[in-house]
């Protein structure tokens, strides 16, 4: 599997990779979330965990579930950590605590051995408490914007968090002070995954009569689950500021939700009845494996948007730019790690703003061609999964060498 990636990603990348490895062939890892599939988190770890035990490495994936009171309770602590205030009664704050120590004992002869944990979010983050005596490292990674979050909530968070030998944010302004190293490792895609590969035109055409998407009308797309901070009523209202305009435009919303999120029927309730009906808007309700539907639409798409609030990194905006699309995205979060404003695409903080570029965009498309191939290069470079591999190799081998002054990979 290795080796297709050096097609892509370049030869001297992958032969890295594998003098990173080698050092910690048979190490035992442990990554453990909530959901297989719907958000990043899943789509990385699918193929995250495959490609290090290629490289030796015991890697095994692990995941947390519970009742519907826990999924409150942890759906309450992404929004109050993204900044929102939260109140959390004391039966969803028990059911948290109890789903972790119920999951502690199942998964207790594989965790407590293990030579390395990564915990993902905070849905698992309080194992930690039930492994006082543990052989390894425990790392929590948050992928989240944690920069302003709300204070109550996140207290109580840190109690466990703080327990960790080391955490991991996305970018530096999204991190907190906590007492044990802080790494930044910035999410990435896989350009080998059914969502990224090139697809023959016949099948980026037949996407059309698929959905009743007509192809002689500008499309706009935004790619997301259901979520109020991906703000998909916003986007309805950036697609009739353009439509004053240029009447012929179309709008598709296509995503689904995570098995982990019981807000995603309402937003999309809310989501349909913003539509009203419109005949130019398309919501499609795809399945967590539409991978290669998703692919399509972003291929035959004109514009597209991630018009969120709040963002972790949205991995959906690399998507878009691997496939050569300039991308309108919320200036937040990671979103602005990777469009480089006026450059790979625009950032915009309004509806008003985001239906300006789209206008724009639409009338220039040599303008909109050279800040899509500039956005395929920008992601080659920096947001491919060899490189947040290699990221996550070297985090390893610092954690289990932290007592040396000096560390030296290869001869």
């Amino acid at each position: 599997m290795l080796e297709k990636y050096a097609e892509v990603a370049g030869h001297d990348v992958v032969e890295h990779l594998r003098q990173l490895a080698e050092p910690l062939k048979g190490l035992r890892l442990v990554h453990i979330n909530s959901t297989k599939s719907g958000g990043g988190v899943a789509e990385i770890l699918y193929k995250m965990v495959p490609l290090m035990r290629e490289l030796g490495i015991d890697a095994q994936w692990e995941i947390i579930t519970g009742e519907p009171l826990f999924y409150e309770c942890t759906k309450g602590f992404h929004n109050a950590i993204q900044g929102n205030p939260v109140n959390l009664t004391d039966s969803q704050l028990r059911s948290y605590e109890q789903t972790n120590r119920d999951y502690a004992q199942t998964g207790e002869a594989i965790l407590r051995d293990a030579d390395v944990v990564i915990i993902h979010d905070p849905q698992p983050a309080a194992l930690i408490s039930s492994f006082q005596e543990r052989k390894g490292k425990w790392v929590w990674r948050c992928h989240i914007d944690a920069s302003r979050p709300f204070r109550p909530i996140w207290r109580y968070l840190r109690d466990f968090v703080s327990q960790y030998d080391a955490s991991v944010f996305s970018i530096a302004p999204f991190s907190q002070r906590l007492p044990h190293p802080v790494y930044l490792i910035a999410p990435s895609i896989d350009p080998l995954h059914e969502k990224n590969i090139d697809l023959p035109i016949e099948e980026i055409e037949g996407i059309y009569s698929r959905f009743d998407i007509d192809p002689e009308r500008p499309m706009i797309l935004q790619v997301s689950r259901f979520d109020r901070f991906k703000d998909p009523v916003g986007v309805i209202h950036t697609y009739r500021l353009v439509k004053r305009f240029i009447p012929h435009v179309q709008l598709v919303l296509a995503g689904g939700g995570a098995s982990d999120d019981p807000e995603g029927e309402a937003v999309l309730q809310e989501v349909r009845t913003s539509a009203s009906e419109d005949p130019d808007i398309h919501i499609l309700l795809l399945p967590g494996d539409a991978h290669r539907t998703i692919n399509v639409l972003q291929r035959a798409s004109d514009i597209v948007l991630q018009k969120s609030l709040r963002e972790g990194f949205g991995l959906t905006v690399t998507e878009a730019m691997w496939k050569n699309k300039p991308v309108i995205g919320g200036d937040t979060g990671g979103i602005r790690l990777q469009v480089v404003n006026h450059h790979t695409g625009f950032l915009a903080n309004t509806p008003e703003g985001a239906a300006l570029r789209t206008r724009y965009l639409l009338s220039n498309p040599e303008i909109m061609e050279e800040m899509g191939n500039k956005a395929k290069a920008f992601v080659r470079e920096n947001f491919l999964v060899t490189r947040h591999l290699r990221e996550y190799l070297t985090l390893v081998y610092a954690l289990l060498n932290e007592n040396q002054e000096r560390i030296q990979l290869g001869g």
